[in-house]
């Protein structure tokens, strides 16, 4: 049932009660255990290091950038492909390439073919972009391709969407600020977390976000952020409360991690969200 809490709306159902029994043996595991301090930190645990990848390096995507842990020590890393908005570029999107990074994933940012192509189209971009991710970039050897995600922001977060409806075998989807005009929902089985802003008049939550979040029907695991006094362009900067979840999230479903737990579930009583949405992890 929602709570209230300070004029904020959390939900969190199936929530687990803690501590849990002792956890078994994780070999996805990347990194120290998680504090407050370590997942809203600009920088991670690891060093990282970039490759630009020119267009025509692999079939179906334009351009883009790795970025990638330095240590392999641990094994093999997630993978996370994230495209930007309409009209928008890599460079709008480029801050969750290293900051994805340093908390133990590969990432690549990506430039859309062309810059009015609308959610289909970058949705597709995204699949290819991680075909060439996990067979022919120069660090193909550090990811694990059984362990990969989309992140992309406004028309890209639709791409998401419809990417996450057509390939199941994704471990996790983040749509930020989705925008699109077929709401494919109800197809995706992918856990998913939808964020959202208090005043976003491009892709309103209350016609975009909030509808795509609650057509989940199929997933068990979701979650809606919504953030206080944003608006569609604050997911185009730094931002430690997208940063944070976003994280989590990945951690959590990439990397099977249950030590983010605790950063989910109960639903946070953030102060920098007006609503906090999510079917608790199991």
């Amino acid at each position: 049932m929602p709570v209230t809490t300070r004029g904020l709306t959390h939900t969190c159902q199936n929530t687990p009660k803690y501590p849990r029994s002792p956890p078994v043996h994780n070999p996805y595991q990347r990194g120290p255990d998680p504090t407050p301090g370590s997942i809203t930190a600009v920088t991670g645990p690891f060093a990282i290091a970039s490759v630009t990848v020119p267009a025509g390096s692999g079939q179906g995507f334009n351009d883009g950038t790795i970025y990638y842990p330095t240590d392999t020590s641990e094994g093999t890393f997630g993978a996370v492909v994230v495209m930007p908005g309409f009209f928008a570029s890599q460079s709008q999107i480029a801050w969750y390439g290293p900051r994805l990074a340093s908390q133990g994933f590969v990432v690549m940012t990506l430039d859309s073919n062309a810059l009015w192509d609308f959610p289909t189209d970058r949705g597709k971009e995204q699949l290819a972009a991680l075909t060439f991710l996990t067979t022919q970039s120069t660090v193909k050897n550090e990811i694990d391709p059984n362990r990969l995600a989309l992140m992309g922001w406004s028309m890209g977060g639709g791409g998401t969407l419809e990417s996450a409806a057509s390939t199941p075998s994704l471990k996790a989807a983040i749509p930020l600020a989705p925008w699109d005009t077929t709401n494919v929902s109800s197809q995706i089985t992918v856990p998913t977390m939808i964020f959202g802003a208090d005043g976003d008049t491009v892709a309103p939550v209350s016609s975009m976000a909030l509808p795509f979040y609650n057509g989940l029907t199929k997933d068990h695991d979701k979650a809606f952020v919504e953030l206080k006094g944003a608006d569609h362009f604050t997911f185009a900067s730094p931002n430690t409360t997208v940063a944070e979840y976003s994280i989590a999230w990945l951690k959590r479903f990439v990397d099977n991690d249950t030590r983010y737990d605790q950063f989910l579930c109960p639903a946070p009583s953030d102060p920098n969200t007006v609503a906090f949405q999510i079917t608790c992890p199991l």
